[in-house]
């Protein structure tokens, strides 16, 4: 148990004090520890309120957040709104120096952010200074992409020159591969500028203005042609060009183009939009994205009531499950003749979106990856850029959906001829190494923990990784030395952790918290034995004062014996009913039973003070929950509501049988996802006696399709999936007490799903439910009161029918 007021206790106890001291402050620390942070006295200990938990950051403090190391590898530049200032400023640090320093945009400029190692490109977030930016390949020049005009910046001199000044915003830029040009997006079109003259050069041809079709004659209009030409051969036979010239003949100046014609223009249809374009390394050829709206795809229309202007407003949203809203597809400009060929990846009439393409390092080979429509394959490719045909270098294969793990982290070695990546196919998300060529395959890391991200080396000979191979609830800091094959662990600050390696490769920051200590900012070297130094203190004093009760990481046996993690939160004093809530966290993917600062911060603060009023409280990941595996993640597959509403009702049948909670003074609830699996708890079983669903899924039919087809096919092909999955099915069930609250400003979770099964329910003869509407609130609420509303109401409910 870690107390929030000590939250760099583990970095404190290396420094050097004297013996004495040391030893009595551990033995005070063990007796604090072994009481813990709930056993102040109840007339000492600070009281929770709902409309204190519920202003969040203004009530938590702000943590830091981008950090991003600068060009001379020792400095980070992270954004933090400091205990007691009004705003966000830019702050830097170092090693040597931890104190974060306030710093101005032009001293950035002087030691410009580069990015983690291997990475040239401003991303990570780092986008949200206000510019996106690229390194050349030495680091020495930095192309600037600021409101919509290109910057380059030579780190030497300090000097910033203005490449373009024009109406029509660029993006997309980079350095070529020779790096003696930089290309960049502009309109619908690919240029590329030299960095030597500063010429200019269109290489695409993509146009929406189509071409007008040249008049067919009549045939009276034929007639007389045919006379023409009967009649005056020599004339047909010189041709008609010379005429209208002003007597003809040739151009004056000798010709000043290389180029004698023009590419054949590419027409671009009013639903179609290039998303983005790259030249090949040699710059004959130029890959390129579009996105095609379907049209016959309908969006919803989210009325906004409480507006600037006092009308009713509307905002355009996603379209529903059954309607796939956008097609990709990839393509292939000669940059010489302007041809096109689409790529083709052999599979017929198959649909397959492309998601990232990758140069290897000689320039020679082109990495495709790209996924099925279906969800049910993703795909490495060997890309020839001539033909347009693909080769499989990979195929992973899920019988229900390839998950965020499935193929990812991607990159080249530098031999040109092995890449490696992250795949989930032998059950767990495990680094690969495979040769192009042979299409030999080994894995590099092996164990029942998921490998999370991976990233070469500067000198290409190990590879650094983030994995939960300590716990399912951590993630820790590993370098991997290929040719050894040992895995050597970096770092050792218990909880969740987001490691951002420097790029000299030195150091690496941490944005580390535990499960009672919001995320703070920590530096430490690069070795196995180096202390972390922490950097930022970001809670407000009020927050410090709670003690705040560490949850305890238990696992209990689901029904089918799977091994199922949840946080709970023991009462030192239960109330004589013995009540208890279970927590249903949202996004179904996602892990909340770790040892990091919840996502859900305002929870976890109410299930203290749910605690504080004698409940049990348990946090589940049930399945289809992230960090436990491909089996775990896929467990809903066909049927949501199914096994991870089994894990939640075993959950309360592990809290009766080993905590004597009353059976009968069970609650529950959970927003979005949690708010549909609450739905279905109180629709499909007697466990629960009060629920609330806030903002939750009725009937998944009418869902976002990019979340929903990969776990329940589509509606129109596969309607048992979607009726077995769906609340609105099972309304009739009701029996306990529900309570519904919804923003109607939602465009993720439509307010409409909430309206359709208040008329289900009126239709039914239901009595024991309510809803609570929120005319201004989007799917996350953005005001106080909404907040401090939604739970007030909630904890009503428990008082009003778990303590009966």
């Amino acid at each position: 148990m870690r107390l929030p007021s000590t939250p760099n206790l583990r970095v404190e106890s290396s420094l050097k004090i004297w013996p004495a001291l040391l030893l009595l402050i551990l033995l005070l620390s063990s007796l604090v520890l072994a009481a813990g942070p709930y056993s102040v006295p109840d007339q000492e200990r600070p009281q929770l309120a709902i409309e204190k938990i519920m202003a969040g950051q203004d009530f938590i403090g702000t943590p830091p957040s981008s950090p991003v190391w600068a060009a001379d590898g020792k400095t980070l530049y992270f954004r933090w709104k400091k205990p007691g200032e009004k705003t966000t400023e830019i702050y830097a640090v170092s090693l040597a120096n931890p104190v974060p320093v306030k710093i101005t945009r032009d001293k950035v400029l002087e030691n410009p952010p580069v990015g983690g190692a291997g990475r040239f490109r401003g991303f990570f977030g780092f986008g949200r200074f206000g510019s996106s930016w690229q390194w050349d390949k030495n680091r020495q020049r930095l192309l600037v992409n600021q409101n919509g005009d290109i910057f380059l910046h030579h780190l030497a001199t300090r000097k910033t020159e203005q490449l373009t000044a024009t109406d029509q915003a660029e993006s997309s830029l980079g350095f070529t591969f020779d790096q003696k040009k930089i290309y960049y997006q502009s309109g619908d079109n690919l240029f590329v500028m030299s960095l030597t003259d500063r010429s200019l050069r269109q290489l695409t041809s993509f146009t929406r203005d189509k071409q007008p079709e040249p008049p067919k004659p009549t045939d009276i209009q034929k007639w007389y042609e045919d006379q023409q030409r009967a009649l005056f051969k020599d004339i047909f036979r010189m041709g008609f060009e010379g005429f209208g010239r002003g007597g003809g003949g040739a151009d004056l100046l000798p010709p000043l183009s290389q180029s004698t014609s023009r590419r054949k223009p590419f027409l671009l249809t009013e639903n179609q939009r290039l998303v983005t374009a790259e030249p090949s390394p040699d710059e004959k050829h130029v890959l390129f994205m579009i996105m095609e709206t379907v049209a016959s795809a309908r969006n919803t229309i989210v009325p906004n009531y409480v507006t600037r202007s006092g009308y009713t407003e509307t905002i355009n949203s996603h379209t529903k499950a059954a309607e796939n809203p956008q097609l990709t597809r990839l393509g292939i400009m000669n940059t010489e003749n302007g041809q096109v060929r689409w790529v083709d990846y052999g599979q017929g009439e198959r649909q397959v979106n492309p998601r990232q393409w990758l140069w290897s390092p000689d320039g020679k080979k082109c990495l495709l990856a790209a996924e099925s429509e279906d969800r049910k394959d993703a795909w490495l490719f060997l890309l020839d850029l001539a033909s347009g045909q693909t080769t499989v270098l990979e195929n992973v294969h899920d019988e229900a959906w390839v998950g965020p793990l499935g193929l990812t982290s991607i990159f080249w070695w530098p031999d040109s001829r092995h890449v490696s990546y992250i795949s989930e196919q032998n059950g767990y998300s495990h680094l690969y190494w495979l040769a192009v060529d042979s299409k030999e395959k080994k894995m590099l890391t092996e164990g029942k923990y998921e490998v999370t991200q991976a990233e070469l080396s500067r000198d290409g000979q190990k590879v650094y990784l983030v994995s939960s191979e300590v716990h399912p609830g951590e993630r820790h800091f590993y370098v991997l030395d290929v040719k050894t094959g040992k895995k050597t662990r970096l770092t050792s600050l218990t909880g969740m952790n987001e490691f951002y390696l420097s790029p000299d490769e030195s150091a690496v920051a941490i944005i580390h918290s535990y499960s009672t200590v919001p995320p703070e900012l920590y530096l430490q070297p690069l070795a196995p034995v180096s202390r972390p130094k922490q950097v930022t203190l970001s809670t407000t004093e009020e927050f410090r004062a709670y003690p705040w009760y560490d949850p305890e990481i238990i696992t209990f046996k689901a029904r089918d014996g799977v091994e199922v993690y949840a946080r709970l939160f023991r009462p030192d004093s239960p109330h004589p009913n013995r009540p208890a809530v279970i927590f249903i966290h949202g996004a179904g993917y996602l892990q909340n039973a770790d040892r990091g600062w919840s996502t859900y911060e305002r929870e976890f603060m109410f299930h203290n003070l749910l605690r504080d009023s004698g409940y049990f409280v348990l946090d589940v990941d049930y399945r289809g929950s992230s960090g436990y595996g491909r089996d775990f993640r896929t467990g809903i597959y066909r049927h949501m509501g199914g096994k991870d509403l089994d894990d939640v009702v075993d959950g309360a049948k592990f809290l009766v049988e080993k905590y004597q909670v009353n059976p009968r003074a069970i609650g529950c609830y959970g927003g979005s996802y949690g708010g549909f699996l609450t739905l279905m708890a109180m629709f499909t079983t007697d466990t629960f006696q009060a629920g609330a669903a806030l903002r939750p899924v009725t009937d998944w039919a009418h869902y976002h399709p990019n979340y929903t087809v990969d776990i329940l096919n589509l509606p129109q092909t596969d309607p048992e999936a979607y009726k077995q999955s769906s609340p609105i099915y099972f309304a009739e069930g009701l029996k306990g007490a529900l309570l519904i609250c919804h923003g109607m400003v939602d465009t993720n979770v439509h307010f409409q799903d909430t309206v359709r099964l208040v008329q289900r329910l009126i239709e039914l003869g239901k009595e024991n439910w309510e809803v609570a509407i929120y005319p201004a609130e989007d799917h996350t609420f953005r005001h106080t009161s909404s907040w401090v509303d939604e739970y007030r109401r909630i904890f009503k409910l428990f008082e009003t029918h778990l303590k009966k």
